[in-house]
């Protein structure tokens, strides 16, 4: 009897103490629609402008799940985030809130990653993946300054670059950060002229400069320097003074190049000239390295266009005319102000202008604003730079066009194009403008409103400063205040960068960094043009292809 009142003692407990399980039987399910701060994000997809100070994630599953049975390790935020978030689930059993337990970084990409698998009672039949970038941060990264401080911040930052970084044999420019020996022609030409910058601006003493602008000089004139014809090639070796291939064929002279190189040293020679001894010697050779450029040699038999590229190898094989518009006109200006192979005005109306025919003379409007010449749209920003960091374009005209007409309309076009955005690019705006040639991710092209790849360059804007002052700081500002700590470095602002990516270039480019400490300069002071405009040659040369410049 005892035994049987203590059996149903232990059956009496077991049943007590049994506890009744009431889960729902989920089975499949996935997760139907997933919002980032209410806005839908597709299975793959990713959204750009998030708040990083305040992100709520809203996951609604296809059907109810077991909410006690959530798997954080199953979904996770990279970006540093991991699992470290909140989360709760409604009344329905259907949706799940998350929010992470602190701030994110602003311009940075986050990842959601749902794992497929056992999860909230049942499974997961498929993987979701989708990624979300976050806003720009408006505050300043950099105490404010006037701006006249940061236009001189700016270019004694840029200036660097062909300072500090010049190549330590030849003193030339090297082509970009990180290319050793390869040194460029045409940027090199632009940091002859950021050196005469910086003497007037106090970054460098006169001596310091002078010494510096003898070296380069002086590797330029040594016979080891190969040159073709008098002309240089598009790439040196900054140390040997070899030809460094630009292509395979592209082993000779570079006409064009040459051409942003005499520029350059044509202005040295006229702010030095009337120096001391040593100063004229070296203008001296500067003068013997201009007569001894043919230009006319690049008319290849004669003919009334002038050509881009000859190779000992090659000869002509690279078949380029120089036809406008394009940043070529210093070549044609240079090669008619030659005082011993000059072309006549028939080359440069035949073979640059077209008599006046499409792609010179356009007179098309774009965003209401009239184009004088060029391709529609106006193409890369830098066509109204490179050849106009000496060129004065205040007074200057032609038959074809006034060049100062020409270049603000171009970059009026450029800036309205971004500000209208038709391809819906993150970040472009009244503050955010300018495509001109620059690195891209994975490459390099000339972005222009018709090869428009998202990627701002910083270049484009701030070389545009005699054309756009107002526009052109407040572009400056954007870029240094309020993005400064993604693209402001040793060298000034970095080549370029794509908000819709957060792709930011870690690279500096002599033909990008030159132009802005020089055309800013012309924009303060006029004095890059003021000198070069003075030699007589170049004089010479404009009045001979029919320009009137005063």
């Amino acid at each position: 009897m005892r035994y049987f009142a203590c059996l149903l003692l232990i059956i009496t407990l077991a049943i007590s103490c049994k506890k009744e399980d009431n889960s729902p039987n989920i089975g499949n399910f996935q997760a139907d629609s997933i919002f980032i701060n209410n806005v839908f994000v597709p299975n793959g997809s990713t959204i750009n402008g998030v708040d990083f100070e305040n992100i709520s994630i809203r996951i609604l599953f296809s059907s109810k799940i077991d909410t006690t049975k959530f798997s954080k390790s199953k979904f996770t935020i990279s970006g540093g985030i991991d699992t470290a978030y909140n989360h709760k689930f409604d009344n329905s059993a259907q949706t799940l809130y998350i929010s992470p337990n602190q701030n994110l970084n602003p311009l940075s990409q986050y990842r959601l990653l749902f794992n497929q698998g056992s999860n909230l009672g049942g499974i997961n039949t498929s993987t979701y993946s989708s990624a979300f970038r976050t806003r720009i941060d408006s505050l300043p990264k950099f105490p404010i300054i006037p701006d006249e401080d940061l236009l001189t911040l700016l270019q004694k930052q840029t200036f660097k670059y062909f300072w500090d970084y010049a190549h330590p044999i030849s003193g030339l420019a090297r082509e970009r950060y990180g290319s050793g020996d390869v040194v460029t022609s045409g940027g090199s030409g632009f940091g002859l002229m950021a050196i005469l910058v910086g003497i007037e601006r106090n970054f460098i003493t006169r001596v310091e400069g002078f010494e510096r602008l003898n070296t380069i000089i002086n590797f330029l004139k040594n016979p080891e320097t190969d040159r073709f014809h008098g002309v240089f090639p598009h790439w040196i070796n900054g140390t040997t003074g070899k030809v460094y291939p630009f292509s395979s064929r592209d082993n000779g002279g570079d006409l064009v190049e040459t051409a942003l190189l005499f520029q350059g040293l044509l202005t040295v020679k006229e702010y030095f000239k009337n120096g001391s001894q040593p100063e004229q010697g070296m203008c001296n050779s500067i003068q013997k390295l201009w007569e001894e450029v043919e230009w006319s040699w690049h008319q290849k038999n004669n003919e009334n266009v002038l050509y881009w590229h000859w190779s000992p190898n090659y000869e002509w094989d690279m078949n380029l005319q120089i036809r406008g518009w394009n940043e070529s006109l210093i070549v044609y200006v240079l090669a008619a102000s030659s005082p011993t192979f000059p072309i006549s005005n028939e080359v440069y109306h035949n073979g640059w202008a077209h008599n006046g025919a499409f792609p010179m003379v356009n007179n098309k409007s774009f965003y209401n604003i009239q184009l004088p010449l060029g391709f529609d749209y106006g193409g890369p920003l830098f066509f109204a730079h490179y050849s106009f960091l000496g060129i004065d374009p205040r007074n200057l005209s032609d038959q074809y066009a006034n060049y100062w007409n020409q270049n603000f309309a171009h970059t009026q076009i450029n800036r309205a194009h971004c500000i209208a955005n038709p391809r819906g690019y993150e970040g472009y705006s009244i503050d955010c403008w300018g495509l001109s040639a620059s690195d891209i991710q994975n490459g390099y092209t000339a972005s222009s409103p018709t090869n428009d790849k998202g990627v701002i360059a910083p270049t484009a804007a701030l070389s545009s400063f005699p054309y756009t002052p107002n526009e052109s700081m407040q572009a400056l500002r954007f870029f240094y205040y309020t993005i400064g700590d993604k693209i402001w470095g040793d060298y000034g602002f970095n080549d370029s960068f794509n908000l819709t990516t957060l792709w930011f270039a870690d690279s500096y480019l002599a033909i990008d960094q030159g132009p802005i400490i020089c055309m800013i300069e012309n924009h303060r002071t006029g004095f890059l043009w003021d000198t070069f405009m003075a030699n007589e040659d170049v004089q010479n040369g404009l009045e001979a292809l029919g320009f009137s410049y005063q």
